[in-house]
């Protein structure tokens, strides 16, 4: 026992030796420290202070696996008072999240904590308690769906192949692989407006706020149009940064229609699994993400050139700031106009440093919450018989960019599933359009069936999940609209 626990102090003092000065010697390799500390940081804090999970099954559950293997020579260090998680590897690359309720959790890049909580203090009221008694959407009472236990369902809607749609469910949950898992951790069916089927893994339920990664982008396409609605902004308007305004700058004659569709032609790399990628440093180093994706240069004429970007996204709700004269009418913005009208009691769209929303990836919300959101869209933007986004901007978001491969993307919305390999075209209504985030986020809306589908969870790098093959029984299980 001696010897091993000499061996395993050496082996330590090795790895500090060996991290120190590397992060030294290599700017670079600090860098990608950063964004494993900031990472784990985020991860954490939203964990513990918007989702309410348990510090040793975060960091068991979404913390290691496939890709994060280098995470384990990170140590957090969690404040649970000050709703703060700091995290280094060896005591350097250190990263503070904090958590600020409403505004979720922030990583200070240098801030001080105070005042960013200074910012937010009195910023939001108490979020009233939930409508027990009115039926989803308005309400949290669900009548027509069933529990997550009891299949098979016998009393499903005319028309929908209950014992189809029973199967497709059971599949989304199961395992088939367990080395390559799916994790589903949330699945919520609406069809013709009301829940008709959820289910949720163990340790999950009907409130657990979950992130959607780059589903939060389709919420910033609804907070522009609400804009747009106020007439404070347009979607021809150009020279919309403030890097952008100099004489001659080419970057000034992008519109905000080019940044909605991505094809502003700004270099951006998107690679997930790089560190030191535009994504990875945007999100986990910078604490000002758009001003460092408008830094960007041009590599492409706008208007002439697709390519998905979280950067453009992060630009956008800078140009959303721009339009609002107080700061805390910005931050309050989304909760006002957007969250509270659709019930969304569980969403928290967090800023960065800066004070810039961070629309590409931070929306975190319930699965029934990211439902809601998908059902304003697919009830072309009215609510509770109120328009609530301008008449035609639906139409506006799912028009295809011409630029983008096979017409796949619209305006911050997926006109197209993936393929699976093998699979061919997906077997999904053509008309159906989606949200779609890391790890296999995704919310369908499929018109001509009536549906939104709502699927959460946690497929890391290999997992065994693929939206065009598991969900296609499931959408395929519910009856045409005319078939009523």
């Amino acid at each position: 026992m001696r010897l091993g626990l000499s061996r395993n102090f050496w082996l330590m003092l090795a790895a500090i030796v060996v991290v120190t000065a590397a992060a030294i010697v290599s700017p670079r390799l600090y860098r990608m420290a950063l964004v494993g500390s900031g990472y784990m940081a985020q991860t954490l804090c939203a964990g513990l202070f918007i989702a309410g999970r348990d510090l040793d099954n975060l960091m068991e559950k979404d913390l290691s696996g496939p890709g994060l293997d280098a995470l384990a020579l990170f140590t957090p260090t969690v404040d649970p008072d000050a709703k703060e998680v700091s995290v280094s590897t060896f005591g350097i690359a250190s990263q503070t999240a904090i958590h600020r309720d409403g505004l979720g959790c922030t990583l200070i890049d240098g801030v001080p904590a105070q005042h960013l909580r200074a910012q937010a203090a009195g910023l939001f009221p108490p979020t009233p308690p939930p409508n027990l008694e009115a039926e989803w959407p308005d309400g949290a009472r669900v009548t027509t769906g069933w529990p997550q236990r009891g299949w098979p369902r016998r009393d499903w809607r005319q028309g929908v192949d209950g014992a189809a749609a029973a199967r497709a469910i059971d599949a989304i949950f199961s395992e088939p692989d367990p080395a390559h898992p799916r994790a589903t951790r949330a699945l919520v069916v609406v069809h013709r407006g009301r829940i008709v089927a959820e289910r949720y893994a163990d340790g999950f339920d009907a409130d657990t706020p979950l992130i959607g990664w780059s589903m939060s982008k389709t919420a910033i396409n609804a907070l522009v149009a609400l804009r747009v609605r106020d007439g404070a902004l347009a979607l021809d308007d150009t020279r919309l940064m403030p890097q952008w305004r100099g004489d001659g700058d080419p970057r000034g004659a992008i519109t905000l229609d080019e940044l909605m569709r991505m094809t502003s032609g700004l270099a951006f790399d998107e690679d997930y699994d790089n560190q030191l990628s535009d994504i990875s440093q945007m999100l986990f180093v910078h604490g000002n993400g758009a001003a460092f994706a408008a830094s960007k240069p041009l590599i492409h004429k706008p208007g002439t050139h697709w390519s998905y970007s979280g950067g453009t996204t992060e630009i956008i709700a800078a140009i959303l700031r721009e339009t609002f004269a107080d700061e805390r009418a910005y931050l309050r913005f989304p909760r006002d106009r957007l969250f509270a009208p659709l019930g969304m009691r569980t969403a928290e769209l967090a800023p960065d440093a800066s004070g810039t929303l961070m629309g590409a990836s931070s929306l975190y919300a319930s699965a029934r919450d990211w439902a809601r959101l998908g059902l304003l869209f697919l009830q072309d933007g009215v609510w509770r018989g109120e328009r609530l986004l301008p008449e035609g901007w639906v139409d506006y978001s799912l028009a295809p960019a011409p630029q983008s491969p096979h017409e796949e993307y619209g305006a911050q919305v997926w006109l197209k599933l993936p393929q699976s390999p093998g699979l061919g075209e997906p077997p999904i209504p053509a008309d159906g359009f989606y949200m779609l985030g890391y790890n296999a986020q995704v919310v369908a809306m499929v018109p001509s069936r009536e549906l939104v589908i709502v699927r959460l969870g946690l497929t890391q790098r290999g997992g065994d999940w693929e939206p065009a093959r598991d969900l296609a029984p499931l959408v395929n299980a519910f009856p045409l609209r005319s078939a009523r």
